[in-house]
């Protein structure tokens, strides 16, 4: 893992508490990348047995906020779009993969894909943020 983004990740972790909630777990941690796991619990569910929209979107847009904030410039989301190609369910283990598409000084584009454990899509997430002039890690 690369220094910086795992040390944002870290950092942002240490006080995010809705990812603290989702039991996030941190797997890769590069430049304009991260990727994350959980696991989905009975409180996670809607009224039809499936995964809320609300948790696969929370859980995108998680892994959106540690690769758009790894380059240590704070970055906060413009706009943010999900489909549901499939139905996730309790116990399933949802990876999600941000990767960078576009970028400039001011804003980057960004496409999440939410994986189960048997490589199925559950979410696709595309959002773009905008690049503040702070950082998040203390300099």
């Amino acid at each position: 893992m690369d220094q910086i983004p795992k040390a944002v990740f870290e950092r942002m972790m240490s006080t995010d508490y809705f990812s603290q909630w989702m039991n996030i777990e941190g797997l890769e941690h590069r430049e304009g990348y991260a990727r994350i796991r959980m696991e989905v619990r009975k409180e996670m569910l809607n009224g039809f047995g499936i995964v809320h929209g609300g948790i696969t979107f929370s859980l995108a847009d998680s892994a959106l906020a540690f690769a758009s904030n790894s380059y240590n410039v704070l970055s906060v989301t413009l706009d943010g779009f999900i489909t549901y190609p499939n139905p996730g369910k309790m116990g399933d283990i949802l990876t999600a993969e941000a990767t960078e598409t576009s970028a400039n000084r001011k804003t980057a584009t960004y496409d999440v894909k939410v994986t189960n454990q048997e490589q199925k899509e559950i979410g696709l997430y595309r959002a773009t943020v905008y690049r503040t002039k702070r950082t998040v890690l203390d300099e």
